[in-house]
Protein backbone atom coordinates (compact mmCIF):
# COMPACT_ATOMS: atom_id res chain seq x y z
CA UNK A 1 0.00 0.00 0.00
CA UNK A 2 1.54 3.57 -0.59
CA UNK A 3 2.10 6.12 1.78
CA UNK A 4 -0.94 8.48 2.53
CA UNK A 5 0.98 11.12 0.95
CA UNK A 6 1.82 9.28 -2.33
CA UNK A 7 -2.12 8.17 -2.40
CA UNK A 8 -3.36 12.09 -1.96
CA UNK A 9 -1.10 13.11 -4.74
CA UNK A 10 -2.19 10.37 -6.71
CA UNK A 11 -6.00 10.85 -5.93
CA UNK A 12 -5.55 15.06 -6.68
CA UNK A 13 -3.71 14.45 -10.00
CA UNK A 14 -6.81 11.89 -11.43
CA UNK A 15 -8.78 14.96 -10.23
CA UNK A 16 -6.82 17.59 -11.88
CA UNK A 17 -7.28 15.37 -15.05
CA UNK A 18 -10.77 15.57 -15.58
CA UNK A 19 -12.86 18.39 -16.27
CA UNK A 20 -13.90 19.74 -12.90
CA UNK A 21 -11.91 22.93 -11.94
CA UNK A 22 -9.17 22.66 -9.49
CA UNK A 23 -7.34 25.66 -8.10
CA UNK A 24 -4.82 24.55 -5.37
CA UNK A 25 -4.71 26.73 -2.09
CA UNK A 26 -1.42 27.57 -0.72
CA UNK A 27 1.61 25.54 -2.63
CA UNK A 28 0.47 21.89 -0.27
CA UNK A 29 -1.68 19.16 -2.18
CA UNK A 30 -4.09 19.34 1.40
CA UNK A 31 -6.00 22.00 0.21
CA UNK A 32 -7.98 22.62 -3.06
CA UNK A 33 -11.09 24.33 -4.88
CA UNK A 34 -13.12 22.30 -7.12
CA UNK A 35 -16.17 24.13 -9.26
CA UNK A 36 -18.79 21.51 -11.00
CA UNK A 37 -22.29 21.82 -12.31
CA UNK A 38 -25.34 20.84 -11.08
CA UNK A 39 -26.64 17.59 -12.96
CA UNK A 40 -28.79 17.53 -15.22
CA UNK A 41 -32.49 17.03 -15.26
CA UNK A 42 -32.27 18.11 -11.92
CA UNK A 43 -33.16 21.42 -10.38
CA UNK A 44 -29.41 21.83 -9.45
CA UNK A 45 -28.77 21.52 -13.35
CA UNK A 46 -28.37 25.29 -13.73
CA UNK A 47 -25.73 25.93 -11.23
CA UNK A 48 -22.05 26.35 -10.48
CA UNK A 49 -20.32 25.21 -7.30
CA UNK A 50 -17.64 25.80 -5.52
CA UNK A 51 -16.08 23.68 -2.69
CA UNK A 52 -13.25 23.57 -0.62
CA UNK A 53 -11.96 20.14 -0.13
CA UNK A 54 -9.42 19.37 2.94
CA UNK A 55 -6.95 16.32 3.19
CA UNK A 56 -6.11 15.15 6.32
CA UNK A 57 -2.66 14.12 6.89
CA UNK A 58 -3.94 10.41 7.35
CA UNK A 59 -6.14 10.48 4.06
CA UNK A 60 -7.18 8.26 2.91
CA UNK A 61 -7.53 6.60 5.92
CA UNK A 62 -9.67 9.56 7.34
CA UNK A 63 -12.01 11.26 4.98
CA UNK A 64 -11.70 14.47 3.73
CA UNK A 65 -13.44 17.45 4.93
CA UNK A 66 -15.30 19.09 1.94
CA UNK A 67 -17.64 22.90 2.36
CA UNK A 68 -19.67 24.85 -0.01
CA UNK A 69 -17.93 28.01 -0.62
CA UNK A 70 -21.27 29.91 -2.05
CA UNK A 71 -24.77 28.67 -0.72
CA UNK A 72 -26.71 25.40 -1.59
CA UNK A 73 -30.25 24.38 -0.45
CA UNK A 74 -29.55 21.07 0.35
CA UNK A 75 -30.95 18.82 3.17
CA UNK A 76 -27.24 17.70 3.96
CA UNK A 77 -25.37 21.13 3.66
CA UNK A 78 -24.87 23.27 6.65
CA UNK A 79 -26.93 26.70 4.96
CA UNK A 80 -24.95 28.99 7.01
CA UNK A 81 -21.56 27.33 7.03
CA UNK A 82 -21.84 25.58 3.76
CA UNK A 83 -20.57 21.84 5.84
CA UNK A 84 -21.26 18.46 3.97
CA UNK A 85 -21.57 15.58 6.94
CA UNK A 86 -19.74 12.92 5.37
CA UNK A 87 -20.65 10.12 7.75
CA UNK A 88 -24.11 10.82 6.76
CA UNK A 89 -23.00 10.71 2.91
CA UNK A 90 -21.56 7.86 3.18
CA UNK A 91 -24.73 5.77 4.39
CA UNK A 92 -27.55 5.50 2.35
CA UNK A 93 -28.95 8.72 2.90
CA UNK A 94 -32.62 10.17 3.24
CA UNK A 95 -33.97 12.97 4.18
CA UNK A 96 -35.23 12.38 7.42
CA UNK A 97 -31.59 10.38 8.54
CA UNK A 98 -29.92 13.50 10.45
CA UNK A 99 -29.96 16.46 8.15
CA UNK A 100 -27.66 19.15 8.29
CA UNK A 101 -30.51 21.90 7.09
CA UNK A 102 -34.08 20.04 8.65
CA UNK A 103 -35.75 23.11 6.80
CA UNK A 104 -35.12 21.68 3.22
CA UNK A 105 -35.78 18.42 4.55
CA UNK A 106 -38.90 19.00 5.67
CA UNK A 107 -39.65 20.87 2.65
CA UNK A 108 -38.52 18.01 0.11
CA UNK A 109 -40.56 15.53 2.19
CA UNK A 110 -43.83 17.64 2.56
CA UNK A 111 -43.63 19.60 -0.90
CA UNK A 112 -40.99 18.85 -3.56
CA UNK A 113 -42.26 21.04 -6.14
CA UNK A 114 -42.15 24.11 -3.45
CA UNK A 115 -38.33 22.65 -2.81
CA UNK A 116 -37.14 22.34 -6.04
CA UNK A 117 -38.43 25.91 -6.51
CA UNK A 118 -36.24 27.02 -3.88
CA UNK A 119 -33.42 25.05 -4.71
CA UNK A 120 -33.21 27.22 -8.23
CA UNK A 121 -34.04 30.23 -6.51
CA UNK A 122 -30.49 29.44 -4.78
CA UNK A 123 -29.17 28.78 -8.20
CA UNK A 124 -29.65 31.80 -9.72
CA UNK A 125 -29.12 34.00 -6.74
CA UNK A 126 -25.61 32.02 -5.27
CA UNK A 127 -24.46 29.57 -8.16
CA UNK A 128 -23.82 31.71 -11.17
CA UNK A 129 -21.15 32.72 -12.60
CA UNK A 130 -20.27 35.47 -11.15
CA UNK A 131 -20.49 34.70 -7.87
CA UNK A 132 -18.11 31.70 -8.22
CA UNK A 133 -15.74 33.50 -10.16
CA UNK A 134 -15.68 30.96 -13.15
CA UNK A 135 -15.98 32.28 -16.60
CA UNK A 136 -19.22 31.40 -18.38
CA UNK A 137 -17.61 29.57 -21.36
CA UNK A 138 -15.56 27.74 -18.83
CA UNK A 139 -15.72 24.22 -18.94
CA UNK A 140 -16.77 22.10 -16.35
CA UNK A 141 -18.38 18.38 -15.24
CA UNK A 142 -22.22 18.54 -16.29
CA UNK A 143 -22.68 16.16 -13.50
CA UNK A 144 -22.52 17.42 -9.41
CA UNK A 145 -21.11 15.67 -6.92
CA UNK A 146 -23.82 13.11 -5.79
CA UNK A 147 -23.95 11.51 -2.57
CA UNK A 148 -22.83 8.40 -4.06
CA UNK A 149 -20.00 10.13 -6.32
CA UNK A 150 -17.87 11.85 -3.89
CA UNK A 151 -18.56 10.17 -0.34
CA UNK A 152 -19.27 6.52 -0.97
CA UNK A 153 -15.94 5.53 -0.31
CA UNK A 154 -12.49 7.45 0.60
CA UNK A 155 -11.08 6.77 -2.90
CA UNK A 156 -13.52 9.15 -4.19
CA UNK A 157 -12.83 12.98 -3.76
CA UNK A 158 -15.20 14.25 -6.25
CA UNK A 159 -16.94 12.44 -8.09
CA UNK A 160 -16.43 10.51 -11.39
CA UNK A 161 -15.86 12.67 -14.92
CA UNK A 162 -17.68 12.35 -17.58
CA UNK A 163 -16.73 9.32 -20.00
Amino acid sequence: MSSPSKRREMDLMKLMMTDYKVEMINDGMQEFYVHFHGPKESPYQAGIWKIRVELPDAYPYKSPSIGFINKIYHPNVDEMSGSVCLDVINQTWSPMFDPLNSEAAALMMRDRPTYDQRVKEYCEKYANPEVVGAAPEEKSSDEELSEDDYASSDEAIAGQPDP
